[in-house]
């Protein structure tokens, strides 16, 4: 046992040999190595002559704090030595110590492997990690392709209130900044109206895009339900163009679609129209609207039936035809003759405007339908492949909370092998898509979410359970800022609010809707 020297805060001219931080105003008895104490021949060396002391890790047997009942990390008991066992015998290692682990959740921050970049670094920068300040990047794209995979599907949610700032978000992460890397392109889906045009407009013309517009006057293009574009095979094998004429009579009649009679007759009036325009030229929506309700008893599939049954089927396909004679008649001009030359995917970015059509009725839901499946059938072709692309489905509630979304689903995996990420825009998922429908399922597999404020409870207690959130992050959800969201990333990973950082060129780009603002906040955004 080495001598026992009794040190005030004055009498102690240099810590380093002492080998712990002073506490001031506290007296401290230490007993330390004298110079024939067990230990390195450096602790030998006498204090009066040893400037080398000082590198040396002090030998403290016992210390005494009398007030403040801290203590060195020297004595704690149970540090891990160094690996090197000879070295810190001679004294040249301290020990190495290990944090205590804690269950308090603010407590994270103190660790840095915790609140290291929760998504990695690769990818498109997307915001800052409030907890942690770190960069955050996002990209489906890169999550999908990374090893090992962060996710296994490459389509995204975006839900939030009118002002939260979930369109600003998109537009910025989503569209803006992915053009700027190659082989990538962005479609959009343009709802909400700014000064007579879609509100994407202005960024379509600064990356010199195409701007597809709609409109009822005449005024806009003409979409060819029958495009061969659109003519492909869906995820579940069946004809897309078929399987889309059978939502048209769900959506002109409010959600009453055509029973098994007339969707034989809708059927026997599509092959017919094939055949008879085969080698011609492209039929058209009326082409097929004329051939509806007349039979052929010579057709191979009607073999064996009766008069009565074929009377049957003459008179559903009188229904049918009512049905497109109210569709070609009220919205003739967007969907009656010839695709328009300016319909086409031949640049970085493009949008279909939609702000201009009717929100009530079928115009809306029959064009992004009809768009989303013309796109998939594009991007088929050897001069598109190759180009990942964002597609950005704004008021997506149209086409999930459908009869659209059936066919969303059945293309859903078709998306991901030609390179496509739907990217679909909601306010409430409770209200824009009904429980136990095909829109939900399309919900439920985007493995990337990003929730924006949500008001209600319902609305964020909604988001909690559909996605599997921490239970505590209800409240969070609800008194989320403008620009701050809660990230979702795959299954396993929890969630972690995010706030997004723009250029003042992203802002200018990005904010449609300055006279609803918030003027106690530089982030605020109509989305």
């Amino acid at each position: 046992m080495g001598a026992v020297e009794e040190l005030s805060k004055e009498a102690i001219t240099e810590p380093r040999e002492l080998g712990f931080p002073l506490i001031p105003e506290v007296e401290q008895k230490v007993i330390i190595d004298d110079p024939g104490a067990k230990g390195s021949w450096i602790q030998r060396v006498p204090v009066v002559r040893g400037i080398v002391r000082m590198f040396s890790a002090p030998v403290i047997e016992e210390i005494r704090l009398l007030e403040s009942g801290e203590w060195p990390p020297y004595t704690e008991q149970g540090t891990r030595l160094r690996v090197n066992e000879r070295r810190a015998k001679n004294g040249f290692y301290a020990p190495a110590f290990q944090g205590a682990p804690t269950t308090t959740r603010q407590a994270e921050i103190l660790n840095t492997a915790l609140i290291a970049a929760p998504t990695g670094v690769e990818g498109v920068a997307a915001g800052r990690d409030v907890l942690s300040q770190t960069a955050i990047s996002k990209d489906p794209f890169t999550d999908y392709n990374s090893t090992p995979r962060r996710i296994t599907s490459t389509n995204v949610l975006v839900v939030g209130d009118v002002g939260a700032g979930k369109s600003a978000y998109t537009k910025t992460v989503y569209v803006i900044r992915p053009l700027i890397l190659r082989h990538r392109r962005a479609v959009v889906f343009d709802k909400k109206t700014e000064k007579g045009e879609g509100e994407y407009s202005s960024i379509v013309r600064e990356f010199k895009g195409d701007h597809i517009r709609f409109r009822m006057d005449g005024d806009g293009v003409i979409f060819n339900i029958m495009d061969p574009a659109i003519s492909g095979v869906n995820d579940d094998g069946l004809n897309n163009q078929l399987v889309y004429l059978n939502t048209i009579p769900a959506l002109i009649r409010e959600g009453n679609g055509p029973d098994e009679w007339e969707r034989k007759a809708l059927r026997l009036g599509y092959r017919t129209m094939m055949r008879n325009f085969e080698g011609s030229r492209t039929p058209t929506t009326a082409d097929l609207h004329d051939l509806l309700g007349v039979i052929d008893p010579a057709d191979a599939s009607l073999a064996g039936m009766s008069a009565a049954t074929l009377e049957r089927l003459h008179e559903a396909g009188i229904s049918m035809r009512f049905c497109f004679n109210e569709l070609l008649e009220t919205y003739g001009s967007i969907f009656d003759g010839e695709t328009s030359k300016d319909v086409r995917l031949n640049k970085t970015l493009t949008s279909f405007d939609i702000s201009q059509l009717p929100d009530t009725g079928p115009a809306i839901p029959m064009v992004m339908g009809l768009a989303n499946l013309w796109l998939l059938g594009t991007v088929r072709r050897p001069e598109y492949r190759g180009i990942r692309t964002n597609v950005i489905n704004e008021e997506a509630g149209h086409i999930l909370g459908g009869p659209l979304a059936v066919q969303q689903r059945s293309n859903i995996k078709l998306s991901r092998g030609l390179g496509l990420s739907n990217i679909y825009n909601i306010h409430k998922g409770a209200t824009d898509v009904p429980a136990g429908s095909p829109g939900m399922a399309v919900i439920e597999e985007a493995q990337t979410v990003h929730i924006f404020r949500q008001d209600k409870p319902e609305a964020a207690q909604w988001c909690v359970r559909t996605f599997g959130l921490n239970p505590e992050s209800v409240n969070d959800i609800m008194v989320l800022r403008n620009g701050h969201h809660l990230l979702k990333s795959g299954a396993d990973a929890p969630e972690v609010e995010i706030e997004h950082v723009r250029s003042t060129w992203e802002v200018e780009m990005t904010d449609t809707d300055s006279a609803l603002r918030e003027t106690d906040s530089a982030y605020a955004d109509v989305a």
